[in-house]
């Protein structure tokens, strides 16, 4: 069970007991990322939650927060993502004091020095550029550059050479006062947390002074009538692939449906896919099939590395395999096998305090309500053959495929044959 109430600067807090564990996770997710982001001043969501980390009026130096956490064998760190931020501490539940105490101190109390902005400007762009150098990151930002096109979505989290270089410190203090709002936010604590309540309210229930304004979101509407195709260059041995289509939001009910499709397609080693293009074929090192979601769209991905030599091949197998489960569907025994699938690995994920937190503060800031995980396996459990045939049918329509590839390949042509299906 969890506990989920109001405190009264606005900020909903989400409490998860779990009496076996002896750790505890303060997350707090804030509803603002990339996709809110002008684009002069693309990047700045990544851009803040790097500055969160340098210095406080309490705790002046970046030093003076690490070394606190370190000393009591705190995980911590703080993610960006193209809709939220969050922030997080995972500790002994002994010193779940200490967590909330330096969390807020970072969110409220930050200083946001100009010198250091400065100094974090070149460590972000080689950032940047290490993202750009491993395609094995980067290819899901090429793919959704492609699928999203005209939209906020389809730009990379981390901004541009030239957004990262221009950001101000007032860029950063406006932007952060704007959104970094109490009532745009939810915290949760996971995990062994019997004095949670007291300490939360102690740490996080402070007023802020600044107006709140709701982060601008330009809901994306697909104008695609035909295959699209993005190549970026990059002499490799293996060709980083991916394909995929446009899909659902956070609030579809298909959604599960679509998350038994993927896992069937490529979420195991026993997945058609893997079955078909690595074990059969050797023709890749890793493919996988993914859903990824976001408050107004969503995609399906398949991505794989592959042989640069066989990449035709390879792309032939894989929309040979998607054109058969659009045309034939699953079997039975499929789906019972990857509920099972599924379920466990879900399991598996919510013995980690940490998984159990965003799985908590992700349903609350999009969807506003808190379904529990084990409610979503009921869900899971419950869906049909006939509803994976009919979503398999509704999203994979090759009119509306999108191939994005890292690779040693120019010619667009070379692909646009293959994308040619029936």
């Amino acid at each position: 069970m969890f506990e989920k109430y109001t405190l009264k600067n606005g900020l909903t807090v989400i409490l998860v007991p779990k009496k076996e564990s002896e750790s505890a996770t303060l997350m707090v997710i804030y509803k603002v990322g990339s996709r809110n982001e002008a684009d002069k001043i693309g990047g700045i969501s990544h851009f803040i939650e790097h500055m969160m980390f340098k210095g406080t009026k309490k705790r002046p130096q970046s030093v003076n927060i690490s070394k606190e956490l370190d000393s009591v064998g705190a995980v911590y760190n703080a993610f960006t993502s193209k809709d939220h931020t969050g922030y997080f501490v995972k500790l002994n539940s002994e010193h779940l004091d200490l967590g909330c105490d330096i969390i807020s101190d970072m969110l409220y109390n930050s200083k946001f020095e100009e010198e250091e902005i400065n100094r974090e400007r070149g460590v972000i762009l080689e950032e940047f550029n290490m993202y750009k150098d491993n395609p094995l990151l980067y290819l899901e930002d090429i793919f959704e550059s492609s699928i999203f096109e005209g939209n906020e979505l389809g730009r990379d989290i981390i901004g541009t050479d030239f957004s990262i270089k221009a950001i101000s410190q007032s860029d950063i203090l406006a932007y952060k006062n704007s959104f970094y709002q109490p009532s745009n936010a939810v915290l949760v604590v996971a995990g062994k947390i019997e004095e949670a309540k007291k300490i939360v309210e102690k740490y996080f229930d402070k007023k802020t002074e600044e107006k709140f304004i709701a982060p601008k979101v330009n809901k994306f509407e697909t104008s695609q009538t035909e295959p699209r195709i993005l190549l970026k260059y990059k002499e490799t041995e293996q060709v980083h692939l991916g394909i995929g289509f446009p899909a659902y939001s956070y609030a579809d009910p298909k959604l599960d449906a679509l998350q038994i499709l993927a896992s069937i397609l490529g979420g195991s080693m026993s997945s058609r896919l893997f079955i078909e293009v690595r074990e059969r074929r050797g023709l890749c090192y890793y493919i996988k099939a993914q859903e990824n979601v976001y408050e107004d769209t969503g995609n399906l991905l398949i991505r794989a590395g592959l042989d640069k030599n066989k990449i035709e091949e390879a792309v032939r197998v894989i929309l040979r395999e998607l054109k058969k489960i659009s045309d034939e569907g699953i079997t039975e025994a499929e789906l019972k096998v990857t509920k099972e699938l599924v379920k466990g690995h879900m399991i598996i994920e919510m013995e980690d305090n940490a998984n159990v937190a965003s799985w908590y503060a992700r349903r609350q800031i999009f969807l506003g309500d808190v379904l529990m995980p084990d409610e979503k396996i009921k869900r899971l459990m419950k869906v049909t053959k006939k509803q994976v045939d009919e979503v398999a049918k509704d999203i994979i329509k090759f009119n509306l495929i999108n191939l994005a590839a890292i690779s040693p390949f120019k010619d667009e042509n070379k692909f646009k044959g293959l994308l040619s299906i029936n």
